[in-house]
C-alpha cells in the first residue's frame, strides 16, 4: 500500500515545476495521478480531496504513473483530461495541451462573441490552429446558435479535436477541416466569411522551439510551437489574410508570445482596417492576446 504523503514524497524527489502549468504543483499532481490509478481520472484542477482508497494493484499503478511523470510524460497525457475555461477536454499526444495562459485569449474570444451576439444569434465562427479543439468547443458552448469551423494543419490534432467535439456533443455545429491556415477553407469557397476568427498560433522562434524542455519538445507536437525564425510567421500571415475572411465589423482574436507586442502592433498599424484594439495582459503586465475589429 502507499499513503498520499509517500506518493507526494516520491514525486517531489525529482519534480521540476513547469512555469506554464501553474496548476501542477507536487500535491495537485499526486492527487491527479492517484485518481488515475483509482480508475477515476479527472483534470488536475478537479483532482480534489477526498481521495479514493487504493487497492494493492492500484497502489502499484500509482507508483508506475509517478515514475512516468518524473521521466517527462506530461501530466495531462497521463490523466487523459485537461480543463480549459471551465470545460473538460480530452488530452492526448498529437495535440497541444491547453495552457492556463491561453485563457487570456479565451476571455478575449468570449468578449468578441458577446459583441457579435448583439447583432446575430447565428454567427459564423472560425478557429484556426485549433489543436485539441478547446477554443472551438468553447465558442460552440457559449454561442448556442453559432456554427463553428475549426482547422489545423496536423491530422493528429484534428483527430483529438474530433474526440472533444463528440465529447461535448457538438458534432452538428463544429466542422473540422485540415489545411494550412486559411488554405483549409477551400472546400467552403473563396468567399467564406465569418463574424469572428480566433487563433492560438505557434509563436516561438524555430530556435527556441527546437530547444524546449523534453517534457514539451519530446511529447507535444513541435508544429504547435514553431512560429518561424522570429516566432511571428503565422501571426503576421493571420493579420494579413484575415480581412479576406471577416465580415465588416467582424473580430479577430489571437495569442502572442511574451516580448512580441511592439512588432505585432507595428504590423497592425501598417494594415489599415483594424480598429478597437483590446489587449489582454498576463499577471506580469505583459500583453499576451489581442481582440481587434475589422472595419474597412
Amino acid at each position: 500500500m502507499i499513503s498520499f504523503e509517500e506518493a507526494a514524497a516520491q514525486l517531489r524527489s525529482g519534480f521540476v515545476p513547469a512555469p506554464d502549468k501553474p496548476d501542477e504543483t507536487v500535491e495537485a499532481t499526486a492527487r491527479a495521478l492517484w485518481f488515475v490509478a483509482a480508475a477515476q481520472p479527472r483534470p488536475v484542477s478537479r483532482a480534489l480531496p477526498p481521495l479514493p482508497v487504493l487497492g494493492a494493484d492500484q497502489a502499484a499503478s500509482l507508483k508506475a504513473l509517478i515514475d512516468r511523470r518524473l521521466s517527462g510524460e506530461p501530466l495531462a497525457y497521463l490523466v487523459g483530461l485537461q480543463e480549459f475555461m471551465g470545460l473538460e477536454f480530452i488530452a492526448a499526444a498529437g495535440a497541444l495541451i491547453p495552457r492556463r495562459e491561453t485563457e487570456l485569449l479565451g476571455a478575449a474570444v468570449l468578449a468578441a462573441l458577446a459583441e457579435v451576439q448583439k447583432h446575430t444569434q447565428q454567427p459564423r465562427l472560425l478557429d484556426l490552429c485549433t489543436g485539441c479543439g478547446n477554443l472551438a468547443v468553447m465558442l460552440a458552448h457559449h454561442g448556442p446558435g453559432a456554427s463553428v469551423v475549426a482547422t489545423d494543419l496536423e491530422q493528429a490534432a484534428l483527430d483529438i479535436a474530433a474526440c472533444n467535439v463528440q465529447h461535448h456533443h457538438f458534432g452538428e455545429r463544429i466542422h473540422l477541416l485540415q489545411g494550412n491556415l486559411f488554405g483549409a477553407l477551400a472546400p467552403l469557397g473563396a468567399d467564406a466569411r465569418f463574424e469572428l476568427i480566433s487563433c492560438n498560433p505557434p509563436y516561438l522562434s524555430s530556435r527556441h522551439a527546437a530547444h524546449m524542455p523534453a517534457e514539451v519538445g519530446a511529447a507535444e507536437p513541435v508544429a504547435a510551437f514553431d512560429g518561424g525564425p522570429f516566432g511571428l510567421s503565422i501571426v503576421l500571415r493571420l493579420l494579413k489574410e484575415a480581412p479576406t475572411h471577416l465580415v465588416p465589423g467582424g473580430w479577430l482574436c489571437f495569442e502572442i508570445g511574451a516580448g512580441q507586442q511592439a512588432l505585432v502592433e507595428s504590423r497592425i498599424k501598417q494594415q489599415s482596417g483594424y480598429t478597437d484594439m483590446h489587449r489582454a495582459y498576463d499577471s506580469q503586465g505583459v500583453v499576451r492576446a489581442y481582440r481587434l475589429r475589422w472595419q474597412p
